[in-house]
């Protein structure tokens, strides 16, 4: 089928897949072997918790080789305090690599990529922060050597054509640790990172393809999450989008040394990308206020859109280009911002106990409602409710309006969506 359209849908091969070309050409790969090894722990670790239950998803884990994506990634931590463990965690990122064929075995994990998890809540352990990460193409030659780099204070660089065997090895294992990887850093700030696989793993079975699906990916990231698309549907059926050049740059040379050719596109995330409309499904990985009128215009009707929104997942059934309504996933996640929209409105938490605070699911409730709720207000209903799941939550889209609920769209609870405006007591209508 061509890039723009139309209702025809590839029939599926023999594996259930849309049938497609041999991939194209992939770049030489030296890593291949040793990341092969690894790729196979970390979709043990993936199933073992309860992920990949679809095998066309576990078969695209294991092929799409994500170390061809994050060429270098970022560790926090000083220089120093890097430098003096590279020794003992490169040494036993090579075991790792070593012994991650072996039945039963998984990769170690060697802490890479725990940077930008700082979004999560205290004593919360965030899922990932994605939401578009590839920094500019030709920026993976700046440093040789494992350290600071200019702009990344507090952060290490680790790096595919690092000088040392170690810090090289150290740099594999953590590609394929089940964690995010920061890929792009400034002034100190975490800017971009690439997902942690088993939440990416979560999220894509949640989106619930079918082949001949046309998917638009909000946020293109290194790559890796369109890769993975593409293994399942074809590259044909497959767009992502960013408003950084330079991201969407990186993320289209990432997948062509991958061997794969989906359309890349530079745009405002938040407008969509009609040029390939419709869509079947709609994934956004980075986090939005409201959910944008131009995705539900793009949409086919029954089309699927997933996207973070108040630190949790949002499952919106399209109805028709003016009506939407999901639930939230049970799952957190904590994402960066759309590019382009602001910041996400304060959370605000004067007059509450601490205990209620280190519970996720009231922090939830103060997301969902943050600017249009009191805290203490959030603290009466969550209490009375028996605290409720983020299951218990859902969005619905009618025209120009748009709110999140708890158990029931026409219920007693609503929010509106948006940014903040004049705080509205519970019940909203």
């Amino acid at each position: 089928m061509g890039s723009t359209g139309g209702s025809t849908r590839s029939a599926p091969d023999a594996a259930g897949r849309v049938a497609r070309p041999e991939r194209t050409r992939r770049e030489a790969d030296g890593y291949a072997q040793e990341a092969a090894a690894l790729r196979t722990g970390l979709v043990r670790e993936i199933v073992a918790g309860g992920g990949l239950t679809d095998p066309a998803w576990r078969t695209a884990f294991e092929e799409v080789p994500r170390h061809l994506f994050v060429p270098y990634y970022y560790e926090t931590g000083a220089p120093g305090e890097a430098g003096t463990a590279v020794a003992a965690a490169g040494t036993a990122a090579g075991a790792a690599s070593t012994a991650a064929g072996a039945p039963g075995t998984a990769a170690a994990s060697t802490g890479a990529g725990a940077a930008g998890i700082a979004a999560a809540a205290p004593g919360t352990a965030a899922a990932g922060v994605p939401g578009g990460g590839a920094a500019g193409a030709g920026e993976a030659g700046e440093a040789g050597e494992a350290g600071a780099v200019r702009g990344t204070v507090g952060y290490t660089r680790l790096w595919r054509d690092d000088p040392h065997p170690l810090r090289r090895a150290r740099w594999l294992a953590g590609a394929y640790a089940d964690a995010p990887l920061a890929t792009r850093v400034r002034d100190g700030e975490l800017i971009t990172s690439s997902s942690q696989p088993s939440l990416m793993a979560r999220m894509l079975h949640a989106l619930q393809v079918r082949d001949g699906d046309r998917v638009l990916e909000i946020g293109a990231g290194t790559g890796y999450n369109a890769a993975l698309l593409a293994h399942r549907l074809g590259d044909a059926h497959v767009t992502t989008l960013d408003l950084d050049p330079e991201i969407t740059e990186a993320a289209r040379n990432h997948l062509a040394a991958a061997g794969f050719r989906p359309a890349v596109v530079t745009g405002d995330g938040a407008r969509g990308c009609p040029l390939h409309a419709p869509y079947d499904r709609i994934i956004a990985t980075c986090a939005v206020a409201s959910i944008p009128s131009a995705w539900l215009g793009q949409c086919r009707p029954d089309a699927l859109i997933l996207t973070p929104l108040a630190t949790g997942l949002i499952a919106l059934r399209v109805a028709d280009t003016r009506h939407a309504e999901g639930r939230f996933l049970a799952i957190p996640a904590y994402f960066v911002p759309l590019r382009g929209s602001g910041p996400p409105p304060q959370v605000p938490t004067h007059g509450l106990p601490s205990r209620p605070l280190l519970d996720d699911s009231f922090r939830f409730l103060l997301n969902v409602a943050a600017g249009h709720m009191e805290p203490v207000e959030a603290l009466a209903l969550w209490e009375h409710e028996g605290r409720p799941g983020r299951e218990r939550y859902g969005v619905t889209v009618r025209g120009d309006r748009q709110w999140a609920w708890l158990d029931d769209p026409e219920g007693a609870y609503g929010w509106p969506l948006g940014p903040p405006g004049r705080l509205q007591p519970f019940p909203y209508r």
